[in-house]
């Protein structure tokens, strides 16, 4: 059974009454590998939504994400504050599966405006809290003659440079694999550079990591350490 039909499939097990669904993920792109699931977005009339639940479907692995109208907006709302929205993007990339009332037109119009006009804008006290975190992760790396230390300070580091250089170039989050396609689009050279600093360090050479996560800090100030300073609340 391929992909469309096995999503249809599932729905009408599990949610003849839907008013819409999708199909969304790597699944529907060529990008999709041998353990691509089945990410499906289904629109309900209320309850049992909103729920999230990971089920197999014969070859199949799926991930079902039951909102109502109501829910997904909140849901993406949520969501696209932190500048990263599975939820968004899987209506607005995915595939239509049936749209009974014309929520499913809707939602999905209202995903690609969303997702064409791109992340809020990032706070200079946010970009400061990630350049104080990269800077200290640096000094870590440089302090550090531990391999076992190193690895997982170099990993670190490899992560939030990624995302700063996201955040720099007014691109969408992601997460795991998702974050090195949000980074080919924004920054196509950086993956492969942060790549070989890695593979550096763990061959004992710390320079050339340090020098891409530095020509990354300098886009939006450089290093910061000094006079960083945060309130709180006890």
């Amino acid at each position: 059974m391929d992909a469309i039909d096995a999503a249809r499939a599932v729905i009408k097990e599990h949610h003849p009454d839907a008013r819409a669904a999708f199909l969304g993920g790597s699944v529907v792109t060529d990008r999709r590998t041998a353990m691509s699931d089945l990410d499906i977005v289904v629109l309900l009339h209320g309850s049992p939504a909103p729920y999230r639940a990971s089920l197999q479907h014969g070859e199949w692995p799926v991930e079902m994400f039951a909102h109502t109208e109501a829910t997904w907006q909140a849901f993406v709302e949520r969501e696209v504050r932190k500048r990263r929205s599975p939820l968004l993007w899987m209506c607005a990339d995915g595939i239509l599966l049936f749209d009974h009332d014309g929520v499913g037109a809707y939602v999905a119009a209202e995903a690609r405006k969303l997702t064409a006009a791109g992340p809020p804008t990032v706070s200079a006290e946010e970009i400061d809290d990630r350049r104080y975190a990269i800077t200290d992760l640096l000094d870590d790396l440089a302090g550090s003659e531990d391999q076992s230390e190193r690895l997982f300070i170099a990993t670190e580091l490899v992560r939030r440079t990624a995302e700063l250089a996201l955040t720099a170039g007014a691109s969408w989050n992601g997460g795991g694999k998702w974050l090195a396609r949000r980074l080919e689009t924004t920054a196509p050279e950086l993956s492969m550079r942060l790549h070989d600093g890695l593979r550096d360090v763990l061959a004992r050479r710390i320079e050339p990591l340090v020098e891409v996560v530095d020509e990354v800090l300098e886009q939006v100030g450089g290093r910061l350490w000094v006079g960083y300073s945060r309130g709180g609340t006890p």
